[in-house]
């Protein structure tokens, strides 16, 4: 039975560490994009400040405060509109929402990436403009 388990978790470890360099897709951010207009009107838009936003490959890292206690709790989402604005670059609307339960008066900043891959549109640039800031970045692919 020991030596079942041993060769499970052998076999579970080689599977998760399985390599896949030839997946342009592939990559090491916390959390998807989400693409939905009900989601995008709806979601919870708890108070926050987008200090700074970054495109590292597809991975879009947003710095970002809100006050609470440890900000273990909080619920984030970054979500697109679905909407896609024809300009030179075409744009995106997307919004940083926050579900934040936290009673404290705590001023916590975070860093966090987004998979922003299915953001891409015709052409090989798109610019996201986060509307609950005064915020935007051109993301080139």
């Amino acid at each position: 039975m020991k030596n079942i388990l041993i060769l499970s978790l052998i076999g579970i470890a080689i599977l998760s560490c399985s390599n896949n360099n030839d997946n342009k897709n592939s990559t090491n951010c916390d959390f998807a994009t989400i693409i939905s207009a009900q989601q995008y009107e709806n979601a919870p838009s708890d108070q926050l400040n987008i200090n700074s936003l970054e495109i590292n490959g597809n991975c879009l890292k947003i710095n970002f405060s809100s006050g609470g206690c440890s900000g273990d709790t909080w619920v984030l989402k970054l979500i697109d509109s679905e909407n896609i604005l024809e300009s030179s670059p075409p744009q995106r609307n997307l919004r940083l929402s926050l579900k934040n339960e936290e009673l404290c008066e705590a001023y916590i900043t975070k860093e966090l990436t987004f998979d922003i891959s299915n953001l891409e549109v015709d052409g090989n640039k798109v610019l996201l403009n986060l509307i609950n800031s005064d915020k935007n970045i051109l993301y080139e692919y």
